[in-house]
């Protein structure tokens, strides 16, 4: 079955995107990115370091022929320090696409909606392909595929909290209401929860946390693929409607001793 995740018109043959923080080591990632199945790989430009030229960074242990880098703006408090990086991303040749982040609270680890709008904004008029990571807001969603945004990521629940979806009706409007790709980004524990995003409709995934800091990375990559893959086809299937009540899986006419 060719059903391709497409954004900004690029194909992606695999509907779970990989972050690469925490892991425990870069065998470990480039195990777990391989076992994924991925097309695209997340990376947190704030969090190389780029002061020495010749250390080597996750970077290098990335096969760029196979894997499309997307830059993100972890890190990143303030719109002038999200529009910092995304140029520096760019210059530096990685990619003119950016997952947007602009999160000034250390706690809970929240996007602000303002600035990451305010933040879109400008990125849009620059030419960059936008991927923003939101709060599941259906009204913030919507303005930002309004002003060109290339896909909406919202939130299943905290960033690395491994807590699951607990924004599911919101993401359902988010998707209702889509004209761009709905990534469910953060928050993900299991693979059931992925398949949970897919079965509502969500066109892709984005997990990290699950994956890097798992007992074995890479056997959960590969749990994380199965569960998109499931939870995809059983949406393109079409479950049954829910009742209130049994309804027998056999029919009950022509049973021997029923007249």
């Amino acid at each position: 079955m060719h059903d391709p995740l497409v954004i900004a018109g690029r194909e992606l043959s695999s509907r779970l995107i990989l972050g690469t923080g925490k892991y425990r080591s870069m065998e470990e990632m480039v195990s777990a990115i391989e076992a994924s199945g991925t097309g695209m790989i997340t990376v947190a430009l704030r969090r190389l370091d780029l002061d020495d030229p010749n250390k080597k960074t996750l970077l290098d242990y990335i096969d760029w022929s196979r894997y499309r880098i997307l830059p993100n703006t972890a890190g990143c408090r303030t719109p002038e320090e999200a529009l910092t990086v995304a140029r520096l991303a760019r210059a530096m040749g990685l990619s003119n696409w950016i997952k947007l982040e602009v999160i000034p609270d250390p706690k809970y680890l929240l996007p602000d909606p303002v600035d990451t709008l305010e933040a879109a904004r400008v990125l849009i008029k620059e030419g960059f392909v936008v991927l923003p990571y939101i709060h599941a807001d259906p009204v913030l969603a919507r303005r930002l595929q309004e002003i060109g945004c290339a896909t909406v990521m919202p939130l299943g629940s905290a960033i690395g909290s491994g807590r699951g979806i607990h924004t599911a009706e919101e993401i359902q409007i988010i998707i209702e209401q889509a004209t761009v790709p709905v990534v469910v980004d953060a928050g993900l524990g299991v693979p059931s929860d992925a398949a949970q995003a897919m079965e509502m409709g969500a066109d892709a995934v984005l997990v990290n946390t699950a994956i890097a800091q798992a007992g074995n990375p890479a056997l959960m990559a590969e749990a994380f693929r199965l569960g998109v893959e499931a939870g995809r086809k059983a949406y393109l299937a079409g479950r049954i409607p829910r009742k209130t009540y049994a309804s027998a899986s056999s029919p009950l006419e022509g049973i021997v001793g029923r007249s």
